[in-house]
């Protein structure tokens, strides 16, 4: 049974960090890719940025500079590093793993854990 399993939210003051972390069993985590993704009140979930199964990383721009993601492998484990954070940050947060063959689309999402970015 696969299971994606995200830790490390909570409340943190503006300017503050976080590290989210994404547990993933049941697959072979490092043939997939893993995106990160937020979604705030009233609006639509949007990609935070993501790392391929090769360690190429891309940002929204809304993070470039600000939030790092990272895997190890090893672990089954991935990483949101979020630095400055702002109270537009806060949102559920979820992490997605997903990868394709000839025959079909893998995806599977994580719970979510929620981060607010508040004083």
């Amino acid at each position: 049974q696969v299971q994606l399993v995200e830790s490390g939210g909570g409340l943190v003051q503006p300017g503050g960090s976080l590290r989210l972390s994404c547990a993933a069993s049941g697959i072979a985590f490092s043939i997939y890719a893993l995106d990160w993704y937020r979604q705030a009140p009233g609006k639509q979930r949007e990609l935070v940025g993501g790392i391929t199964s090769s360690g190429s990383i891309n940002y929204a721009d809304s993070v470039k500079g600000r939030f790092a993601i990272s895997r190890d492998n090893a672990k089954n484990m991935g990483y949101l590093q979020m630095n400055s954070l702002k109270p537009e940050d806060t949102a559920v947060y979820y992490c997605n793993v997903r990868r394709s063959n000839s025959f079909r689309t893998y995806d599977y999402w994580g719970q979510g854990t929620q981060v607010t970015v508040s004083s």
